[in-house]
């Protein structure tokens, strides 16, 4: 027998994934005054291992809404440069610092602090609600339209929330895309990563980003404060090699790249200190049907080449806000809204993946096969060379193919 839900509520959009996309839509929405329901699946936003770069497009998104100086009072890093260490020796890929912009740089924080401090912004806000805990079961459907969820909450019962619209924020393993049944049409990247971390020292060499190239091996370092988040990228279907052989051999390889991490290199004890990421890349054809959207890594998972995929993720929160707010208002959404959403950011999506591979091919791929005789392709030499153009990488990095802006309305 089918179970009955405890308790029958409704809104005017119900978010589903309390990750960068879901609670920067929840906060945009809310500022207009349009009920919005929150669900997040874990008691908490704090995961290991998620994405901590806020990129230059984010912070002027919340410059606009006046949360950009609170933000960097939490503690946090910056990324000025990028840095490439190779046996031939250093090259700075791009500095930020040359772009004539508000916030010249990354800013690196644990994702969690970033999605605790929206929550708060969003806490005092009358037409928002977040639900933590809970786990999303169906999708109520009525004549093919989705008009709402329901969920199982952290008191183990079953809950219906009724909206115009249902948005599917929850990821690269997105529930509400199976039960939908979207399928996405993906890549193969050439490679998988090795996420850890280690103590960062102010001894240390480096700071912000650093990527480390030669014999066969590539890691990158992300500036943490106190920490280095550590990605070590090896071939796609490599992990059981390298497992095999042994952690010391893993810790030696490191040290191999990375020298000043030999001091301590041994507090990883276990495989356990590692988390394996299986670099994927791929798109939804479609991201809607009637009274559904589907946005973030739920309609289009990204490569972590640049870190790019928080900053694109948001960009889609903005973009579904501009568009979506008076059809909200109105309390009915169309599917042609829905698809004007996916129009507007599918080819900065498909450009932006298309960037992607073509690092992973041209300089991973080459750095992972090439030995001790690695070298930095010519047209990236070239790209970081010339003072016309040296400046487009950094520019596509930091806003992205076709930044969207908050609408006054939202401010």
């Amino acid at each position: 027998m089918t179970d009955v839900p405890r308790t029958t509520d409704s809104t005017s959009c119900a978010i589903v994934g309390g990750g960068p996309a879901g609670i920067v839509l929840t906060l945009l929405l809310a500022r207009q005054g349009i009920p919005v329901t929150l669900l997040e699946s874990h008691k908490d936003f704090d995961r290991d291992f998620r994405g901590d770069t806020i990129h230059p497009s984010t912070l002027e998104m919340l410059d606009a809404l006046g949360l950009a100086d609170r933000l960097h009072q939490i503690p946090h890093a910056k990324i000025s440069k990028l840095q490439l260490e190779t046996a031939a020796g250093s090259i700075v890929l791009g500095d930020f610092g040359r772009l004539k912009i508000k916030y010249p740089y990354i800013m690196v924080m644990p994702q969690s602090k970033f999605l605790d401090f929206l929550a708060a912004e969003i806490a005092k806000l009358p037409s928002a609600r977040i639900i933590m805990g809970a786990t999303v079961q169906q999708l109520v459907e009525e004549n093919s339209r989705v008009v709402g969820i329901r969920y199982r909450g952290s008191d183990s019962a079953l809950h219906e929330i009724r909206a115009p619209l249902t948005v599917a924020a929850d990821g690269r393993f997105s529930k509400i895309r199976q039960l939908v049944g979207f399928k996405p049409i993906g890549s193969a990247p050439p490679m998988d990563v090795l996420w850890f971390r280690l103590p960062r020292k102010k001894s240390d060499l480096h700071d912000g980003l650093a990527a480390f190239i030669g014999g066969g091996h590539l890691a990158v370092m992300l500036d943490r404060g106190d920490q280095w988040q550590i990605a070590y990228v090896f071939p796609k279907g490599e992990y059981g090699r390298i497992k095999a052989e042994g952690l010391d051999s893993f810790k030696r390889h490191v040290v191999e790249r990375v020298p000043f991490l030999a001091d301590r290199v041994d507090l990883l004890k276990d495989w356990h200190d590692c988390a394996v990421l299986n670099v994927e890349s791929s798109m939804l054809k479609k991201w809607y049907k009637p009274g559904l959207l589907l946005i973030g890594d739920a309609a289009h998972v990204m490569s972590p080449v640049g870190g790019v995929g928080i900053n694109y993720a948001i960009q889609d929160a903005v973009e579904t806000a501009n568009v979506l707010a008076k059809p909200l208002k109105q309390g009915r959404v169309s599917i042609s809204d829905l698809a004007y959403v996916q129009r507007r950011r599918m080819l900065p999506t498909r450009i932006i993946q298309a960037v992607q591979g073509a690092i992973q091919r041209n300089l991973i791929a080459r750095a992972l096969k090439g030995g001790q005789n690695f070298r930095v392709p010519l047209v990236m030499r070239i790209l970081t060379g010339i003072p016309g153009l040296r400046n487009l990488p950094l520019r596509l990095l930091a806003f992205g193919v076709r930044r969207p802006r908050v609408r006054s309305a939202i401010v």
